[in-house]
């Protein structure tokens, strides 16, 4: 099964594309994620084998498991994403103030990474910074499937002058080169990350 055709107008990173949506906050996202998944796979809403396990975490079933996907939601705005034989998170987060911002770093981001958040100036610099670090952790955690109850200090990004780059993680994310981070704005004062990586052996 390939992706529907008429869906080649989404952006497509890899073997992910995403699509952004208008929502109401405070309202479920599960329906619009069907809704949207359902199209994108040219599969009618009542065919969509879309699971969830224990953690919560998303997933289709057959005949649709060559496919993942993941959602997110901040401010009035839900993200979307579907993949093909990958495993995905993908996390968003509307821009607004972080006072608190390093005290959240040294809770819970690793020494190297509070270095890093440190080095920018108050203000946004600094928390679009804490925002996209926040993105790409969450993006991985969610695609690994515990979520932030993994811990967020258990993996560490590093900034390669263009992206972050995750250079080390805990053995129960792998190993830290099977994954690929693409990191963007879905909308204007968004921040978002995806996060991929071949599926482990089940």
């Amino acid at each position: 099964m390939a992706f529907s055709a008429a869906e080649t107008a989404n952006p497509i990173h890899g073997p992910v594309r995403w699509s952004w949506h208008a929502h109401a906050h405070g309202t479920p996202t599960d329906p619009i994620a069907k809704a949207w998944l359902a199209a994108a796979l040219a599969v009618p809403a009542d065919a969509l084998n879309l699971q969830r396990e224990p953690r919560g975490r998303p997933r289709l079933g057959p005949p649709q498991q060559a496919y993942d996907c993941s959602w997110s939601h901040s401010g009035d705005g839900l993200l979307i994403a579907l993949g093909h034989r990958v495993e995905l998170g993908v996390d968003c987060e509307r821009m607004r103030p972080r006072p608190r911002a390093l005290e959240l770093a040294r809770r819970y981001f690793t020494a190297p990474e509070q270095d890093w958040l440190a080095a920018f100036a108050p203000g946004e610099a600094r928390d679009r910074a804490f925002l996209r670090l926040w993105c790409a952790k969450e993006a991985v955690l969610k695609a690994h499937g515990h979520g932030l109850s993994f811990g967020l200090e258990k993996l560490r990004f590093a900034d390669t002058g263009a992206a972050l780059t995750l250079v080390e993680c805990a053995p129960g994310l792998g190993l830290a080169t099977d994954w690929s981070l693409h990191e963007f704005a879905p909308a204007p004062d968004y921040v978002a990350a995806l996060a991929w990586r071949d599926p482990p052996p089940r």
